[in-house]
């Protein structure tokens, strides 16, 4: 082939070339992220209403069942699942791949709005978003204290970590698991209500006309201005206990009568632990994409920080690090993919027994690794199980091109030409058969490529990183490999061999 003779003859321009592809490959495989798995983007919204103190069987029945009937003539949906549970109803929907997130919202937005006439009337309007069931947290932290109460501790985990942990880059939401917020908590006596003829709705629009604070308006003097506004809010029990509901027979019937007025939180049906002891735990999420392991590790320098401002009677520990696993894993697939390099150049020194021979095709691999991470890098892939996987099986691919092309050209060696004209005759024979070598291998992983469904999303990423290592070897084999042949390789009969 006339262009494999080109890159023989200017190995200045070959050499060039290769450092060109070791370079970006270097840059790309330090910008790639890591992660466990290929990201997939699952095209699903969630969908959640509440009403307070409606059964599971309520919400069932007039939340979830008109919703689910409007959605499913939406377009696309490959599953609905709902789960209704004491006042409130979430329902996850499910969309195929080739469907655009974007206009599914929209679709999903607008059932929601037909809907509303059909819902109870006293309940908030549905809200719908986006969700990834792949992207599961990669942090799980735990704030505890021996000294201050559960709704201190919510209030630091809401309002001073959560909130500087989620200016973090990389980090797409923190969520706070077994919230403590404080809350007054009444629980009434039948028997005291029916004894002085009061009804609940009466207790309840009680409570909500007398804890109010709205602005009552503006007085306006000769030298300033003061705005005037009701101060009828309550903030602790004590202060219910005293409301006033009712007068019965000329006597004022308080809250405090009717039943028991306690400090609480708004749920005390959910809770967390850490180590046998009351926690408020915070849950990092990672924006799509991003470098697990950076992110994670970004997390844990703004945590240094944090506790800094944090009273010493806190604690905030890592409950749980996936980051970890992940470098784990990763760490063992690089360390599978050394050994099979290593086993690769073993194999070819013992059928060669030369150094000089053996160097030639052992450059190929690292060449058309390195060379694989500029294309991942540009297909926005990344440096996880999969993509290690491919690269690991590929290495027993890679180097059959540059054997090919080393044999046929030492041959022509040993029949006495000069390694010149041998590698110029050579190339030029097998040149044709390496290219379609190549293409050939590369065809096998092109199904997996157009596999559809998830795990066809999946495996897309282990086809073309393995397909994209196999062409790149191909493009050194034609190049590089006859290239060093011609400069490194001796004439026949002057080469000694020892004794193995």
């Amino acid at each position: 082939m006339s262009l494999t003779n080109l890159f023989i003859k200017r190995p200045v321009m070959t050499t060039l070339l290769m450092i060109g592809i070791l370079v970006f490959g270097i840059v790309a495989y330090r910008q790639l992220p890591v992660s466990d798995l290929p990201t997939v983007d699952y095209p699903t919204i969630g969908v959640g209403a509440n009403s307070p103190g409606a059964s599971p069987e309520t919400m069932a029945a007039t939340v979830a069942t008109p919703l689910e009937k409007a959605f499913s003539a939406i377009a696309g949906i490959d599953e609905i699942t709902s789960n209704s549970s004491l006042g409130s109803t979430n329902i996850t929907l499910q969309f195929s791949l080739d469907r655009d997130l974007e206009s599914a919202a929209q679709d999903v937005n607008a059932a929601i709005s037909k809907t509303m006439p059909y819902l109870p009337s006293n309940m908030l309007p549905p809200s719908a978003r986006k969700r990834n069931p792949s992207s599961a947290p990669i942090l799980f932290l735990a704030l505890t204290s021996n000294v201050l109460p559960l709704t201190q501790l919510d209030e630091y985990a809401e309002t001073t970590i959560a909130q500087r942990l989620s200016i973090v880059e990389g980090v797409a939401d923190v969520g706070v698991w077994g919230s403590a917020k404080y809350a007054v908590r009444v629980q009434l006596d039948p028997k005291q209500l029916a004894a002085r003829g009061i009804g609940v709705s009466q207790v309840a629009n009680a409570i909500r006309q007398n804890n109010v604070m709205l602005p009552t308006g503006v007085l306006y003097g000769a030298n300033r201005t003061l705005t005037v506004q009701a101060t009828g809010q309550m903030s602790n029990a004590d202060e219910f206990r005293r409301l006033i509901v009712a007068y019965k027979d000329g006597a004022a019937v308080r809250l405090g009568d009717l039943g028991t007025v306690t400090d609480d939180i708004q749920n005390n049906k959910t809770a967390s632990w850490y180590d046998g002891e009351r926690s408020i735990g915070l849950a990092v999420d990672r924006q799509p994409g991003t470098n697990t392991v950076a992110v994670a590790s970004a997390v844990k320098k703004a945590l240094a920080e944090i506790e800094r401002g944090l009273p010493p009677t806190l604690k905030l520990r890592v409950q749980y690090d996936r980051s970890v696993s992940i470098e784990q894993s990763v760490s063992d697939v690089k360390f599978s993919l050394v050994v099979a390099l290593v086993l690769v150049v073993l194999v070819i020194f013992l059928f060669l027994r030369n150094i000089v021979a053996t160097v030639i095709p052992t450059l190929t691999l690292p060449m058309s690794i390195i060379g694989t991470f500029s294309v991942m890098q540009l297909l926005g892939f990344s440096i996880d199980n999969l993509s290690l996987m491919a690269l690991t099986l590929a290495v027993g691919f890679v180097v059959d091109d540059a054997i090919v092309m080393l044999e046929n050209i030492v041959r022509h060696v040993e029949m006495g030409r000069p390694p010149m004209e041998a590698a110029l005759e050579g190339a030029q024979e097998v040149g044709f058969t390496i290219l379609s070598m190549t293409l050939s291998l590369a065809a096998v992983f092109i199904p997996l490529m157009f596999m559809g469904g998830i795990i066809g999303q999946l495996f897309k990423e282990f086809a073309i990183t393995i397909a994209v290592a196999i062409l790149v070897s191909g493009l050194v084999s034609l190049t590089l490999t006859p290239m060093l042949c011609s400069r490194l390789l001796k004439p026949h009969g002057t080469e000694t061999h020892g004794r193995w």
